[in-house]
């Protein structure tokens, strides 16, 4: 259900039912979601407004969800929040293209590029080369934000992005020139820094104080805020100069200051968007199962349409190896259907007339007619996309450090800067009759100014690009901030069975026979030479296996989904379940307790009879995976406890729980109940990890603290995870935990590090004695600091990361499209 905007425009929400009594709930998407701090100032700012009593908000996918009253609130007065706040919002049900996000990026690439050029000249215009200290900021930047704006123009080609990288130094090479020949004097060398650090602030960076002005007025006091306050700061501190109200006051010191902190709030900004913008859409892989167009049966013709035109009760046709459109209802025809979609198991289904099929599974042999049942949002897929989404959003997340520590330092940073701006004006005046007017101002402009701690939005970005390339090293994929932080605090790690804790093929394991193994193998095999069903190629491959010639069969007939019968070298055979051919007269009872033997032992019984007679029984399973034992092993020793969550039978399910230690096994298990189960683990706030590799999984690897999929599994399987086993080794989890750990404690290092130069600073700057150029200084030192720390001796982690994004997503890396 849905509402429309008071205004007639397009609407911009979706109403969900709510879990709260007497609630609503709306659904919203938001665009200009940069970093975790967004997500902050939206649960904030949104969470104060009476009626609202629950937000949660999902960065990935750039959307919230609202649960409040009714009776109190309007949706209308909800969103003009949001777009108040500075955030762009989207029609709920359209997806937005990864293009966009891409986009997106390029364009905060571009607003980095103009806030580099501006750095750099206002460097040149202040510079005093007299030692090291004088060359550290300028040969940071250079060193750093070069080499990065190379890189963003890169996908130009190597001269124009050469080109576009000298273009941005050299308005700073002539600044230095004309200063050092004279021609630029203090004044003018004054009014020069204003402009670039006015430009910079309104023209460059006008969303970061479109959304401070919000979130002040709000009372949040998050880095949009305190990044404005040291750049006002530092162009009062520039216009006091240039007033000449205060004697010798340092002017372009301090409009470039100003430039300096915006252009690192804004390399931090990007910095964040590429990390997140290399996470591809979960939701997009999704609704690319679905057919853009269906071929619909009208009056004996087929009309190929629009999949938005499909209604219900229409006809619609699909052929072997095409997807199917919509969900229905078989009419017409036979075929089998791989459904793994739905199950998680590898095995296809046979669907004849009256059989229901689900849109987005493939038809494998032949021909259907369908009449169609559910489409658009009453489509399984649509269902599945809801439930992805609602996980993602409604994660319990982590409280992210960053934001913790804000909460904290910024009002403290405000405090001591007016502490220090009235302790100068009343103890001088106290001290010796007269207020120092100059000092006061000097020290408390240069709180504010060393106040801003500019490195701190780049500290978990460098790090997760240091993981996520030591990781790709070692064959994983760490897609997410949940990889990086929250991993190494999971207790509970739920895994999958089918193509994760087992190899996800079907095939021979034992021969049960009456007569003989060669003649029950080959009769079988034989009779289901002509089935394009799994477990009978699987049985026609164990025969060519053992080098068996095949008798031709004759008057083949298939059953759905029960088994089949032929005529083979003269006798009258029928091959599939054992109810099946007994209810076909055939008496198993002398092979009962066998049947029950390895059913329990997790098998696929298959009986072969000839002439009313039995030849014993074919036993198929999937085996557990080499690796599975010791991966086991690892998690248990790491003091995680392992749940076992399958689509499968309960007989099956209990074999592999028993084989590998796993004493909490929960079986047949549809997609949104793995999701709940999930959900179940995490109640008592303990960290869950789910590992799986199929569609039915996603909505449970998305609700997760940390999702983590087999690199053999479905696209969307690995789009919905966090993590990605591109190996295919079941260890590398264990590995990849390990990696997050070591993640987040460098992330811990970075925001110390990122608060260290401030914290000494700070006190220095309520002396009124410390120079503006000081704190330019205290910005250098921790960047590079954090870059070292995070990037270590491989700079070429950052380039590559910044490469790969619009040249294939994770997925692409992990396996091939299917």
């Amino acid at each position: 259900m849905t509402a429309p905007l008071d205004t007639g425009t397009e609407q911009l929400w979706a109403e969900e039912p709510s879990h709260l009594a007497g609630h609503a709930r709306i659904r919203a998407r938001i665009a200009g979601l940069h970093c975790s701090l967004c997500t902050g100032t939206i649960e904030k700012a949104l969470g104060r407004q009476p009626g609202v009593d629950k937000v949660a908000v999902s960065l990935t996918h750039e959307q919230a969800l609202i649960d409040y009253d009714p009776a109190m609130i309007r949706p209308e007065q909800i969103l003009g929040t949001l777009r108040d706040i500075g955030y762009d919002l989207y029609d709920p049900r359209k997806l937005r293209p990864f293009e966009e996000e891409e986009a997106d990026l390029v364009r905060e690439g571009k607003r980095l590029l103009a806030a580099v050029g501006a750095s750099l000249t206002a460097i040149a215009l202040i510079l005093e080369v007299s030692g090291v200290w004088s060359v550290l900021v300028p040969a940071s930047v250079v060193v750093l934000m070069v080499p990065t704006s190379y890189a963003i123009l890169r996908p130009a080609g190597r001269v124009p992005a050469l080109l576009g990288a000298l273009a941005i130094i050299a308005p700073a090479a002539v600044a230095y020139i004309a200063r050092e020949a004279g021609i630029l004097g203090e004044t003018a060398t004054g009014w020069l820094t204003g402009v670039l650090a006015v430009a910079v602030v309104f023209g460059v960076a006008p969303h970061i104080l479109r959304m401070a002005y919000q979130a002040a007025r709000r009372r949040i006091l998050n880095q949009h805020v305190l990044l404005e306050v040291g750049a006002f700061a530092g162009i009062a501190g520039g216009v006091i100069g240039l007033s000449g109200v205060l004697p010798d006051y340092p002017t372009a010191p301090f409009f470039a200051v100003t430039v300096l902190v915006a252009n690192y709030h804004i390399f931090s900004e990007w910095l964040s968007l590429l990390v997140k913008t290399r996470s591809s859409q979960a939701v997009k892989k999704l609704l690319d199962l679905q057919p853009d167009t269906a071929r619909l049966v009208r009056g004996g013709t087929e009309e190929e349409v629009p999949l938005g035109q499909v209604a219900v009760s229409d006809l619609v046709r699909i052929r072997p190896g095409e997807r199917i459109p919509v969900d229905g209802r078989v009419i017409d025809g036979c075929s089998t259907v791989d459904l793994s979609l739905v199950t998680g198991e590898p095995v296809p289904v046979e669907r004849g007339a009256g059989d229901e099929v689900i849109g987005g599974s493939i038809n494998l042999s032949g021909t259907l007619v369908l009449e169609a049942t559910r489409v658009g949002a009453d489509s399984f897929l649509a269902q599945v996309v809801r439930h992805v989404e609602d996980a993602r959003a409604l994660k319990p997340g982590i409280l992210h450090l960053v934001d913790r520590v804000l909460r904290i330092y910024t009002p403290t940073v405000l405090v001591v800067a007016a502490v220090a701006l009235l302790g100068w004006v009343a103890g001088s005046w106290l001290a010796a009759g007269e207020p120092d007017v100059r000092r006061a101002v000097f020290a408390g402009l240069g709180v504010l100014v060393m106040g801003y701690p500019c490195a701190v939005g780049i500290a978990a970005p460098l790090a997760i690009v240091r993981a996520a390339g030591e990781a790709a090293d070692l064959g994983i994929i760490m897609r997410t901030g949940e990889a990086f932080q929250t991993f190494g605090q999971v207790r509970r790690i739920v895994l999958d069975k089918t193509g994760t804790l087992t190899e996800g093929r079907p095939a021979v394991r034992e021969l049960a026979a009456v007569t003989g193994e060669d003649d029950l193998l080959a009769t079988g095999a034989a009779a289901e030479s002509s089935s394009e069903h799994p477990l009978a190629r699987a049985i026609v491959d164990a025969a060519t296996d053992r080098g068996l010639v095949l008798p031709a069969a004759e008057r083949f007939r298939s059953i759905t989904g029960l088994g089949v019968s032929a005529r083979v070298a003269g006798r009258d055979v029928l091959v599939g379940r054992p109810g099946f051919v007994t209810e076909r007269g055939v008496d198993l009872g002398r092979l009962a307790a066998r049947v029950d033997q390895l059913e329990a032992a997790g098998r696929t019984v298959v009986a072969v009879t000839a002439d009313g007679e039995p030849l014993g029984l074919i036993a198929l399973g999937d085996d557990i995976r080499a690796d599975a034992v010791e991966a086991l092993t690892q998690i248990r020793d790491a003091g995680l406890t392992p749940v076992l969550v399958t689509g499968d039978n309960e007989r099956a399910a209990r074999h592999v729980g028993d084989e590998l230690g796993i004493t909490d096994v929960r079986a047949g298990v549809l997609p949104e109940g793995k999701a709940d189960i999930v959900r179940e683990l995490q109640r008592d706030g303990t960290r869950v990890a789910m590992v799986g590799d199929g569609i039915n999984d996603a909505p449970a690897l998305m609700q997760a603290d940390v999702g983590i999929a087999m690199g053999s599994g479905t696209d969307i399987a690995v789009e919905s995870a966090d993590i990605i086993i591109v190996r295919d080794d079941l260890r590398a989890v264990m590995t990849a935990r390990q990696i997050s750990r070591s993640s987040y404690r460098r992330t811990r290092q970075n925001v110390a590090l990122a608060f260290l130069f401030n914290g000494i600073g700070i006190p220095a700057a309520t002396t009124g004695l410390v120079y503006p150029v000081w704190a330019m200084i205290a910005m250098a030192l921790s960047v590079t600091t954090i870059f070292i720390n995070s990037i270590g001796g491989r700079p070429s982690l950052l380039f590559e990361a910044i490469g790969s994004v619009g040249r294939g997503t994770a997925t692409d890396q992990a396996q091939p499209r299917r």
